[in-house]
């Protein structure tokens, strides 16, 4: 894409984000292929082209097994900076006053739903976060007290 403006490049690169993809290399990316991750791709390309760029998807098979695994460890080690990220949020709220945990409640709930969609080696710290975000519902929160 040209470097300006650079309005949609970033907004491009915005949306890659949201989708959790690993960059490989300069304007190079990979996802896990599935039909949802395959359409918003395709519909990434499009903006692309549609903005002056080069875009292009490629259907690609791992040369190695331990390539395999190097991918998914590193997508599943953003998702897990992620979720430690949620888990101190949660574990912050949990002195606030009812009306704010309520509200951080609802907050951290739509940021793991979030994550969860570009989740797709899930690391140990996704249950953990949940967990956290979970304590933090009033029936909870009186049932640990009581």
């Amino acid at each position: 894409m040209p470097r300006e403006p650079s309005t949609p490049r970033i907004t491009v690169w915005r949306k890659l984000k949201r989708l959790g993809v690993a960059q490989l290399g300069d304007g190079l990316v990979a996802l896990p292929a599935d039909a949802r991750t395959r359409e918003h791709l395709d519909w990434i390309a499009d903006e692309i082209l549609a903005a002056g760029g080069t875009a292009g998807v490629w259907l690609a098979q791992r040369t190695s097994l331990a390539q395999e695994r190097r991918l998914a460890q590193t997508m599943a080690a953003a998702r897990a900076a992620e979720y430690r990220a949620v888990l101190t949020e949660a574990e912050q709220a949990r002195s606030l006053g009812e009306a704010e945990r309520r509200r951080a409640l609802r907050t951290l709930r739509a940021e793991l739903r979030r994550i969860h969609r570009r989740d797709y080696f899930p690391p140990p710290e996704r249950d953990t976060a949940q967990a956290a975000v979970d304590a933090l519902h009033p029936d909870h929160h009186t049932e640990e007290t009581a």
